[in-house]
């Protein structure tokens, strides 16, 4: 077994056969023991470790909270001190409450690992001298892996060969330029950009292929070693944002009320122990600590919900923005087209069907050892091979996009001969000659060329996708990109890729969710305006990539929300646009599946890929579609949204319950001898209107409330507390009143009623925040229903068992049910008013 050197030894310095000996592995790669033995050996190739969501971590981060542990202090010390039953129950409590969020959010996050699996990025490796595809994570030194176009660098590697293999290393190395990568040794002080004969992990291919030899995994990589500071981070979102202003002001808020409540008790001559627990009870009772626990279920509740949909969520974060999203920007095929592309015509110079072109085209297609594209499978499939025998490659320059070109030099009846097959304007410009007939070639004059030019327009107008293909003969037996000049054009092969039949009513049913459509494609302009005229998109506007290179950032930000269409745009102008849009006010969804649209899923809000998408394009995306089709992206927004609904409602309840507390709480610290309530029937209330708050994720969604994007908003989140919590706090000043000056309670008895009223109003308020429309309109889901009720049945109970005499409850006087009935039927009628009145004029826009 070769055994690890921390001090990884100089791979570019040595030749490849050396390190094959080094590492113990040969051409045909490891034998399946050998990788087994070294997987158990490295671990998994990851940068995040093996115990990432190890259940007891996970358990152990319930109690981050500095106040939950400053509150297991206090309980502590209570105990040693004096009340040992208080002090075991209010730990118990904790306890109890820290076991429920650790439930919610482990089997939230077991779910959503088995989501992920069904979409991750897999390697070719040879094993035993048969290529076998594994995960990346199971990747191991000394293992060979075949590389090309589109596929991620798994882990850092050395070349055995390679040929035309350019990588974008601009996540390791910042460089945005590809760089070429070839086999050979390097001098010991090379800088590691300068490497050209090793690949890193966090870069991936750009055209070309290669077998290479893995030397270093994980976080033995150079891109492991300064993961903390150079991985590729996703953006905050919005809400994410949000929600952290949002805890961190009401942390505020909670905090300096505790003080003054704490100093107000003491001020009062009340025990200094019951008032600093009292305190800390307060604040564990008044923050909304299963806000992160709460957002973590409902968006893996969610994330389950979408994969039924067929949309896998990789990223949880990214539902949130999902739900608000209100431009889509696509390519065409696959989504509006049906993604099958099919041979229209191979045809010569006059337009005529031509045997020659068909059969250059499918010697192109075929022998070319890259990625195979939709175009390429379609002539292979297409063309009806009866030769006996098939010529010999003898080089290839793989296609990229900068040069729009696939060659492949042949020998065919002994001579060689390279054959290109590409876009027209490209090819065109390889060409100085044409074929006129079998036997006659001549100069490509001007006028030629105008006649060319005019028939691609022609093809393109009647929406074909159309390639041009040339050839040259040659004495050498090797070709490259220099090569590629003083060629015959030869013909057109058009291509055509029918719009979907429910393409008009999908377009029209994301205009109906308040998304926007935007077409980005590198087809020319004639082809995208034909089909959006296909598809019920009349007078689009569209921006050619020319123009976005002629306009300022300012100008595209103004013109890109207008556009329907952008044609003709190079890779780098995708993300261009997604920027500009998202400048503008935006948020932009982008669909991509080819190698050149991972810059623009990372810059969108919301990146979208399909699982038969190139690697790189899977693992920029935040979704991945395992069906290419819009109509599945559109359950997948209405899922987004509902799970944003069911987010958005537990910050609602929280604030409306929680602020009115404190105002309670700190007015009933002044009137009265006596602590409103125990520390540990804080902790018990916070408890039990907690229990229900974990079923908001099953809830039901308004319709109304689907049907268009909605953003996190703070300030609307402010004005909602405020009048609501204040709503909270009348009601329950009516409750002291009844206790004090109707009833004459004792301080158990104030105690016991508050408590009851406070959880029953909590519980039932549930039902009015949770919807727009009266409560009574739009019902909640059975768990979340049954929940409080159960919870309410157990508060009304509770008084009268030992359990409540532990809290300190003691039985109330029969009449007091009956005012707190009115009481509560008072609150949440009063509160469905002022919920419409809210919507109407504080939020007309929400």
């Amino acid at each position: 077994m070769v055994q690890y050197n921390n001090s990884a030894p100089q791979y570019w310095t040595k030749a490849p056969q050396e390190m094959i000996s080094l590492l113990k592995s040969d051409m045909n790669g490891l034998s399946e023991n050998e990788a087994e033995q070294r997987q158990k050996q490295y671990g998994p190739n990851s940068l995040k470790g093996k115990s990432a969501s190890s259940p007891y971590l996970l358990f152990l981060g319930q109690f981050k909270n500095p106040i939950t542990l400053i509150l297991i202090a206090a309980a502590i010390l209570s105990f040693i001190l004096q009340d040992k039953t208080d002090a075991i129950i209010i730990l118990i409590i904790v306890l109890i409450s820290s076991g429920l969020g650790f439930w919610q959010e482990y089997g939230a996050s077991n779910a959503v690992a088995k989501l992920l699996q069904l979409v991750q990025i897999t390697v070719q490796v040879l094993r035993e001298g048969s290529l076998k595809n594994i995960s990346t994570e199971n990747i191991v030194p000394g293992d060979v892996i075949i590389l090309s176009a589109g596929d991620i660098i798994p882990a850092d590697s050395i070349i055995l060969s390679s040929q035309d293999l350019f990588v974008d290393e601009a996540a390791f190395t910042g460089e945005s330029y590809p760089v070429e990568k070839q086999a050979g040794s390097l001098p010991e002080n090379t800088a590691v950009a300068k490497r050209t004969n090793m690949l890193f992990m966090g870069s991936h291919v750009i055209s070309g292929k290669g077998k290479a030899l893995v030397v270093s995994v994980g976080m033995h990589t150079e891109f492991g070693k300064i993961s903390d500071r150079l991985r590729l981070r996703a953006p905050e979102t919005e809400f994410e944002r949000g929600i952290k202003k949002f805890g961190f002001m009401l942390m505020q808020i909670t905090l300096i009320l505790i003080i003054l409540i704490f100093a107000m008790n003491v001020l009062l001559h009340k025990p200094i122990l019951d008032a600093f627990l009292f305190s800390l009870a307060l604040a564990v009772g008044l923050t909304p600590q299963l806000l992160p626990v709460i957002i973590t279920v409902n968006l893996s509740a969610g994330a389950k919900k979408m994969a039924a949909q067929q949309v896998i969520v990789k990223r949880l974060a990214a539902i949130e923005n999902f739900g608000s999203m209100n431009i889509l920007c696509s390519d065409k095929t696959g989504t509006i087209t049906q993604g099958q592309v099919k041979l229209y015509k191979a045809t010569d110079i006059d337009g005529k069907d031509s045997a020659q072109v068909i059969r250059y085209a499918w010697l192109n297609a075929s022998l070319q050892q890259g990625f195979k594209n939709p175009i390429d499978q379609a002539v292979i499939q297409t063309y009806q091979n009866t030769e006996k025998s098939i010529p010999q490659i003898l080089d290839e320059v793989p296609y990229d996009f900068i040069r729009k070109r696939l060659s492949i030099m042949l020998s065919i009846d002994g001579k060689a001969i390279a054959i290109t097959k590409g876009a027209f304007k490209q090819v065109m410009e390889v060409c100085t000659f044409i074929q006129k007939d079998e036997k006659t070639i001549l100069p490509l004059s001007d006028v030629y060329r105008t006649e060319l030019e005019n028939q691609y327009e022609n093809f393109s107008r009647e929406g074909y996708r159309t390639l041009g293909i040339c050839w040259k003969n040659s004495e050498s037996h090797t070709f490259s990109k220099n090569d590629e000049k003083d060629m015959v054009f030869l013909g057109f092969v058009t291509f055509f890729d029918p719009p979907k039949e429910s393409a008009i009513k999908t377009i029209n049913n994301l205009n109906g969710l308040g998304v926007k459509l935007k077409i980005i494609t590198g087809d020319n302009a004639l082809i995208a305006e034909t089909l959006a005229k296909q598809v019920g998109m009349q007078d689009a506007v569209v921006i050619r990539g020319s123009e976005l290179q002629s306009m300022s950032n300012e100008a595209l930000m103004a013109k890109a929300a207008h556009a329907d269409i952008f044609a003709e745009v190079e890779p780098n102008q995708k993300e261009q646009i997604i920027l500009a849009l998202k400048k503008a006010g935006h948020v932009v969804g982008f669909m991509g599946d080819g190698i050149n649209d991972a810059a623009a899923l990372h810059s969108a809000d919301v990146g979208i890929s399909v699982d038969t998408a190139v690697d790189v394009a899977k693992e920029a995306a935040d979704l991945v579609l395992m069906n290419q089709d819009l109509e599945v992206l559109i359950n997948g927004i209405k899922e987004g949204r509902k799970t944003f609904a069911n987010t958005m409602k537990y910050v609602f309840m929280a604030t409306s319950a929680n602020f009115g507390n404190m105002f309670s709480m700190a007015g009933a610290s002044l009137i009265l001898p006596f602590l409103p309530l125990l520390p540990k029937q804080i902790l018990l209330t916070n408890l039990l209107t907690d229990i229900p708050e974990t079923t908001i994720a099953t809830d039901n969604v308004d319709k109304a409330y689907i049907i268009k994007p909605h953003r996190m908003d703070i300030n609307f989140i402010k004005r909602f507390m405020l009048v609501f919590g204040l709503l909270s706090s009348i009601f329950d000043y009516c409750t002291f009143g009844v206790l004090l000056l109707v009833l004459k309670t004792n301080e158990q008895q104030f105690q016991t009623g508050w408590f009851l009223e406070s959880v029953i109003s909590a519980s039932l308020i549930v039902l009015v925040v949770r919807t727009q429309n009266r409560f009574f309109k739009s019902l909640p889901s059975t768990p979340l229903w049954v929940a409080n009720l159960v919870v309410i049945i157990v508060v009304v109970i509770l008084p009268f068992t030992s359990i409540g005499k532990l809290f300190g409850f003691v039985e109330l006087p029969v009449q007091f049910y009956g005012y707190m009935t009115l009481i509560v039927a008072g609150y949440i009628i009063t509160a469905d008013y002022i919920k419409r009145w809210f919507y109407k004029k504080l939020a007309p826009a929400y």
